[in-house]
């Protein structure tokens, strides 16, 4: 699975794939998996789990299966990510975003919360693939909205890590509960898989 990721981000196309747009070349040479998200599997990743405790969350073992947080990768300096969909073990969705600033890492973006809602990627997304076989698609909160990243979206008492600007964002005083959110709702997994800015980890 990484593998295939990996062969996407640098520039050959995803095996099924319906759509492919590249925008912008992804050069790189090694790619990390920084997160995996799957809220069926009995673990609760919310706003307040991991993102921003500096902390190791699950296994290598079942980085790719349940809820994980490589706190390595999380602390590393970073110039891409891509969110990667997959469903019993096979990719369906990818997007490729390049962040304004490649100096900090997932980790200092998302301890940033005061005042948080910083749009964080820019040139919308540099890459994108969905396979003829993605399910669920249009109440997918990642691969349904167009846009930039925003990390932190916190309004009244509601906040979501991930969101992309071309949803609706509620604004800092709404409670209107309307925000897409990073928090997958459907039934898909979600990884998150970043470039290296300068070299290896450390």
């Amino acid at each position: 699975m990484i593998r295939l990721l990996l062969w996407f981000l640098c520039g050959i196309e995803v095996v099924r794939s319906a759509e492919v747009e590249k925008i912008e070349r992804v050069n790189t040479s090694t790619w990390y998996l920084a997160m995996n998200l799957n809220p069926a599997d009995g673990h609760v990743m919310d706003f307040t789990t991991g993102w921003a405790d500096d902390v190791f969350i699950g296994t290598y073992t079942n980085a790719l299966t349940k809820d994980y947080l490589n706190r390595v990768v999380w602390r590393h300096p970073i110039s891409y990510i891509a969110l990667v969909r997959h469903q019993a073990g096979e990719v369906d969705a990818v997007k490729v975003f390049r962040f304004k600033e490649s100096n900090r890492s997932l980790l200092s973006r998302f301890q940033a919360m005061d005042p948080g809602r910083e749009v964080v990627t820019e040139v919308v997304r540099i890459q994108e693939s969905v396979s003829n076989h993605a399910d669920n698609m249009g109440e997918d909160p990642i691969f349904s909205v167009a846009g930039d990243l925003a990390f932190n979206w916190i309004y009244t008492n509601n906040g979501h890590r991930v969101v992309l600007t071309g949803g609706h964002l509620s604004a800092v005083d709404s409670n209107d509960d309307r925000t897409r959110v990073s928090e997958m709702t459907t039934h898909a997994a979600l990884k998150l898989v970043f470039q290296a800015t300068n070299g290896q980890l450390k």
